[in-house]
């Protein structure tokens, strides 16, 4: 099983079934914050429907295309963050992540992110990460920002969230770059 330590405080596990009801809890707790910026809470409304989203995860992981773990913040389940998928024919890597929302501002998804974007260089020898933020999602878009990552423009209506299309920005990180 996939575990990687981050700190002290924080560490990275691959999403399993038996993470269902907390993921779900989790989700459901935070629905309304999250909902703003995720488009998949409206089709969220029971732990089964979180064992479905696990079961793709783990078929992902199995087809080495992606990895989804789970964040565990002082070893509680507080968010989750992946390599939505692994592109190998362009070793390059996206980034995606949501903490719950009384999770947030303890600098949980910084850490995360930047150990996924080392890890992605370290470990798996890829060229590139991306993280795609909503351009107005002033929060997420920090976590690449402070990273260091460069802002490679903006995709105009990229993503259908309930009723509206959102513009996405994109960063990316070289792996020649991070090492710098």
């Amino acid at each position: 099983m996939f575990v990687h330590k981050i700190d002290e405080e924080l560490s990275l596990k691959l999403i399993d079934l038996r993470d269902r009801e907390r993921i779900f809890e989790l989700s459901n707790h935070s629905r309304e914050y999250l909902r703003e910026w995720l488009p998949w809470l409206d089709t969220t409304t029971k732990v089964g429907d979180t064992a479905e989203y696990i079961k793709m995860c783990l078929k992902g992981f199995a087809e080495n295309n992606s990895l989804t773990t789970v964040i565990l913040f002082k070893g509680n389940i507080v968010g989750v963050a992946s390599f939505n998928s692994i592109n190998w024919s362009n070793n390059t890597a996206y980034i995606g992540y949501w903490l719950g929302e009384e999770y947030q501002g303890n600098g949980i998804m910084t850490r995360v992110a930047r150990a996924l974007t080392d890890y992605a260089f370290s470990e798996l020898k890829l060229n590139k990460v991306e993280i795609r933020a909503a351009v107005e999602n002033k929060k997420s878009r920090s976590i690449p920002e402070r990273l260091g990552f460069v802002n490679e423009g903006c995709i105009r209506r990229a993503e259908w969230l309930y009723d509206h299309y959102v513009d996405h920005v994109i960063y990316g990180m070289l792996a020649d770059e991070w090492n710098k």
